[in-house]
């Protein structure tokens, strides 16, 4: 198939690599000094096992416009970035595109589809003016949760840490034929791809924690590892995830697990810098609104109280605009 990754840093060029490296036609849509690496001399994969990777794609460029009709878009960019880049996307769409979101937190989908009393309600945090949902048309859309961890280290080389699987899912809960064929394609590449009936289910297992773990992380400085054992941010991220979970659980979500077994998985991965920890130190814009902003709104909209959610969120968006360079 055709695939074009839209945002090849480094979950987005891991994944186009290994695409890539599988056989299939990998468009890797970047910019800066690691399009120019990637542009010289390939994208070189390290893997978890120290082992190494060369991958030629088949094109990569800045230019959205230049990547020709796609098979496959997958869109691996932050969710902030995507109403910038939403009305770009229609040169590469045939009338079968799929387009695989790829983004952390609550999607600007969640409610297409959906059935019941919120069917079809635009998520104001993710998609304020409504841009995103006029430009990429639901009816193209996967939902895809993304584990991997990786790094991009210097400029055309991305490190994988752990994680191997990518989570995809119709969001009318249906198996359909393409996505059978879009998770063979994954799995060829080297990665589990189950295809899930209840991807938002999945959604918020991961953002469970992650809710909590990286706006906490932002704030302090803290590990993983460190939150969970000190035991006031400890509390501090329970009283977050049980806020989350009464309005999950207003919205049709069963979880499965149970909230200490969510915050134990996160001790167990150590000491790991959350990536809004990561952007906070960088200077770049956070995640925050897709991870927490759009929790605290399905809040409001469920009419459950998110008074923790809402002064963690608060002073995550005071240190964003101090620390973000224009």
């Amino acid at each position: 198939m055709k695939i074009c990754i839209v945002g090849a840093g480094a979950i987005g060029g891991y994944l186009g690599g290994k695409l890539a490296l599988a056989g299939e036609e990998v468009t890797l849509i970047a910019r800066g000094q690691h399009l120019e690496a990637i542009q010289s001399q390939g994208l070189e994969l390290i893997m978890a096992d120290g082992s190494t990777q060369m991958v030629t794609p088949s094109q990569a460029t800045s230019d959205i416009h230049q990547a020709g009709v796609q098979d496959v878009v997958i869109l691996a960019v932050k969710a902030q970035s995507l109403p910038a880049i939403a009305p770009l996307l229609s040169s590469l769409y045939n009338p079968n595109t799929m387009v695989v979101t790829a983004q952390n937190g609550i999607p600007w989908w969640y409610f297409h589809k959906h059935g019941g009393e919120y069917a079809g309600k635009q998520i104001h945090a993710v998609d304020p003016d409504g841009i995103i949902a006029a430009n990429i048309g639901v009816e193209r859309v996967i939902g895809c949760v993304v584990y991997p961890a990786t790094t991009l280290t210097t400029p055309g080389v991305i490190r994988h840490i752990e994680g191997d699987r990518f989570s995809l899912g119709e969001i009318d809960n249906s198996k359909t034929e393409r996505i059978q064929q879009l998770a063979q394609s994954f799995k060829r590449a080297g990665f589990k791809a189950p295809v899930r009936t209840q991807i938002r289910s999945e959604i918020w297992i991961k953002l469970w924690g992650n809710l909590a773990f990286n706006p906490i992380s932002a704030l302090t400085g803290a590990t993983l590892e460190q939150i969970c054992q000190y035991p006031l941010t400890r509390n501090l991220a329970k009283q977050m995830m049980t806020e989350a979970q009464m309005i999950a659980e207003k919205l049709g979500i069963e979880f499965g697990i149970t909230l200490e077994q969510r915050i134990n998985g996160a001790e167990k991965v150590g000491a790991h810098k959350t990536s809004m920890l990561q952007d906070i130190e960088a200077g770049r814009p956070t995640e925050v609104e897709a991870i927490l902003g759009a929790v605290i709104e399905l809040g409001r909209l469920t009419e459950i109280p998110t008074p923790y959610m809402d002064t963690v969120y608060a002073n995550v968006k005071l240190l964003e605009n101090i620390v973000v360079k224009p």
